[in-house]
This record gives structure tokens, C-alpha cells and sequence, in this order.
């Protein structure tokens, strides 16, 4: 598939993994509309695709604000025309929604549990609603807005970010687990509804990735890893952390009408084979 001249939107761009992809949708050609809510971040990301000789757009927003989307897909339009692929990145976890703790403990009940310690009935609910919402709501709105362009068109390609824990829920995750299992269903969902408008509804599951976040809870195999970061690559047979550049490969199988043409509604794991292992 030649890519050039083709309009991608891509939000969570400022973030480790989709700037990856951003920058590599643009080296092909791709015009990418950069979406995220920090602008100092997305600015970086349009550094690197400038010196590529590429073009992008720079759009700030809150992904979850129907309204802020509306107007993204007018800007998008306005300046490079309609989108034919949208990568759903934008999400994430806070650790507000998470307890410290990974079973019940009857302390909890009595609010004795040692200072910084945070059980269950412990957590901030509202950041728990809000760890959904961005990895459900902040997926739904823009799929469905940047479907209409794709109708439009005539096909395009919609990548939707999952997780491991989309398959199973790691300890303390509830929140983001919940979400990124809804995430998996609704591409189900929404890769059924637009099949005859010719839009392709896919998603990735990203296994455990390096990022900055990443190396502070689980460490790095090269300096020292944490006990949970041990866990995880003891459970990964391939025996090390992704990078972002593992990702590219499939994202652009995926987006490519020609290599990907009769895949839709399917879930992808780039996980190093962490679930081939049942931990037993």
C-alpha cells in the first residue's frame, strides 16, 4: 500500500508509543494529526517530524470532549482533508484508582492499615471513574467522529489500544483493567457495525513496554529490575521489555488495506509472548 499523501490521526501522541508511531506514519508519507493534551509534548513530536520533511498538525485537546473532537475533525479536514486512519492511543492509569495492596486485609474495614498503605475501600473513586472514561470514552468519541470521514472515503483503517490486562487483570489494575477489557469488546462491536461501510476496526495489545513510568515501578533489565518487574520478565519468554519500534510492524500491517484487507474486529498481543505463560 503506498501511504503517501494519506491522513492519519493520532491521539496520545506525545506519548512514547504513538510519537514512535506518528513519526514512522509520518516518514511514509502519512499527513499526521498530533493529539494529546499537553502541547509541549506534541511540539516535540512535530520537531521530529519536521526535520523528516513531513507534515503534521499540532491539536490539543481533551479526547473525551465530543464537542473538542468535533472540531478536531473539522481542523483535520480543513487542512489536509478526510482522515484514513485514526490510532487510538490516548489513555492511560492513575495510581489514585489503585490500592497498594494486593488481596483484602480486615484492616481495611477499620481504617488501621499502616500510614501509605491504601487498600481497596481506600482509593479515590472519582480517579477510578476517570481511569475509564479516558480508556473507553477517550477511544469512543474520536472512533466514531473520524468513522464519518472514513464512511465518507469510502474504507479506513481505526486502530484501538488494548492491554495484557484486556485478556486478564493484573493485581491492583481494577479500574484500567476494566477499561481495557471494554476496549478489546467494543472494536468487536464497532469492527461489526462499519464492515459495510468498509471501515476496519482493529486493536493492539501492547505487553509490557519501556517508557518512563515504566522504568520507575518495574526497573530495567540492564540497571536492576523491581520485584514486579521481575515477575513480568520472568513471565515473558522472549525475556525483555518492548520497545515502541515493536509496535510499528503491526500498526502498519493493520492500517494497510491491501496487507490487512479481511481483518477486522480482531485484538492483537505484541507482548514478547507474556500470555502464552500461565504462570504455573
Amino acid at each position: 500500500m503506498d501511504f503517501k499523501n494519506r491522513v492519519a490521526v493520532v491521539t496520545g501522541a506525545g506519548g512514547t508509543l504513538c510519537s514512535c508511531i506518528a513519526v514512522e506514519l509520518a516518514s511514509k508519507g502519512v499527513k499526521v494529526a498530533l493529539v494529546g493534551r499537553t502541547k509541549e509534548k506534541l511540539d516535540s513530536v512535530s520537531e521530529k517530524i519536521t526535520a523528516l520533511g513531513g507534515e503534521c498538525l499540532v491539536y490539543p485537546c481533551d479526547v473525551t470532549d465530543k464537542n473538542a473532537i468535533a472540531d478536531l475533525a473539522v481542523a483535520v479536514e480543513e487542512k489536509f482533508g478526510l482522515c484514513d486512519f485514526l490510532i487510538n492511543g490516548a489513555g492511560g492509569n492513575n495510581v489514585k484508582a489503585m490500592p497498594t495492596i494486593t488481596k483484602f486485609d480486615e484492616r481495611e474495614l477499620l481504617g488501621t492499615l499502616p500510614e501509605g498503605t491504601r487498600g481497596l475501600y481506600d482509593i479515590d473513586m472519582d480517579a477510578f471513574e476517570s481511569v475509564i472514561k479516558i480508556n473507553t470514552m477517550g477511544s469512543v468519541i474520536p472512533l466514531m467522529e473520524f468513522a464519518k470521514h472514513m464512511i465518507k472515503k469510502g474504507g479506513g483503517s481505526i486502530i484501538n489500544f488494548a492491554s495484557m490486562n484486556s485478556y486478564c487483570p493484573l493485581t491492583r489494575c481494577f479500574a484500567y483493567a476494566m477499561s481495557k477489557a471494554a476496549v478489546s469488546n467494543m472494536t468487536q462491536s464497532f469492527a461489526q457495525y462499519y464492515a459495510n461501510a468498509g471501515v476496519r476496526v482493529n486493536a493492539i495489545a501492547p505487553g509490557f513496554m519501556v517508557n518512563e513510568r515504566s522504568k520507575t515501578y518495574l526497573g530495567t533489565v540492564e540497571e536492576g529490575l523491581t520485584l514486579r518487574g521481575q515477575q513480568v520478565i520472568g513471565h515473558t519468554p522472549m525475556g525483555r521489555f518492548g520497545e515502541a519500534s515493536d509496535l510499528v510492524g503491526c500498526v502498519m500491517w493493520l492500517l494497510d488495506s491491501d496487507a490487512s484487507a479481511f481483518v477486522t474486529g480482531t485484538t492483537i498481543p505484541v507482548d514478547g509472548g507474556f500470555l502464552t505463560l500461565g504462570g504455573v
